[in-house]
């Protein structure tokens, strides 16, 4: 048989508020994004497991302020006076600055140049009594944030993901395989980007439509591996 030549494209993430999907697990987290405006001493913890979402919220409360997105584990490695100067700042993945000196003395900075005008975004998956920050200044900043939670993605979310995820690849999928996919697959938005990817690869290479046949054999491989 010939099997076609297929190329593993990046995807391109969509960050945009339309393509945020709405469900009991992320509304209220996403109405205190909203409100930006309004958070306690103009900073906020948002806390959700992988794939939850909070890096799309980051970009949307990003947008909305005009601020910045950086990775904790690059706090050390940057101007925080030029950062400040945008006056909304995102921190992703911020146990990264645990155990860290130089990280979480760059956080403490940054916390007191936002202090007065700014705002301040930190994500992470857990609370921060979980982090083992060791800096005691720092860990009073951090715990009296206001907290926003996300829960992982239930049925209609991830439903709703899977199909887009398809039709942005102009993949046709038999209605009845998005819910068989939603009660095996991993819970996560991260897990359901990379299962579209691969299905499609898939039947690119072997030349034949997406078939539930297929996706049972990608899934057994996967929880093999």
């Amino acid at each position: 048989m010939i099997r076609q030549l297929t190329f593993d494209l990046p995807a391109q993430e969509a960050w945009q508020r339309e393509d945020f999907f709405i469900s009991p697990t992320n509304a209220l987290a996403l109405s205190t994004i909203d409100h930006w405006q309004n958070w306690p001493l103009r900073k906020l913890v948002l806390i959700g497991p992988e794939g939850s979402g909070k890096t799309h919220l980051a970009h949307l409360f990003s947008t909305a302020a005009g601020g910045q997105i950086l990775s904790a584990a690059d706090l050390a490695d940057v101007h925080l006076p030029d950062l400040a100067v945008a006056g909304a700042v995102v921190v992703e993945d911020a146990e990264a600055v645990a155990g860290d000196r130089a990280r979480e003395e760059a956080l403490f900075h940054l916390h007191n140049l936002l202090a007065t005008n700014g705002h301040l975004l930190i994500t992470a998956k857990r609370p921060v009594r979980d982090w083992g920050i060791v800096l005691p200044d720092l860990k009073s900043r951090m715990e009296a944030a206001g907290v926003a939670r996300l829960e992982a993605p239930d049925d209609q979310l991830l439903s709703a993901v899977l199909v887009k995820l398809f039709n942005d690849r102009q993949v046709m999928v038999p209605p009845t395989l998005i819910g068989w996919l939603v009660s095996r697959m991993e819970r996560s938005l991260a897990a359901a980007r990379s299962l579209v990817a691969a299905l499609d690869a898939q039947a690119l290479s072997e030349g034949k439509p997406i078939t539930r046949a297929m996706a049972a054999a990608l899934l057994d491989s996967d929880a093999s591996e």
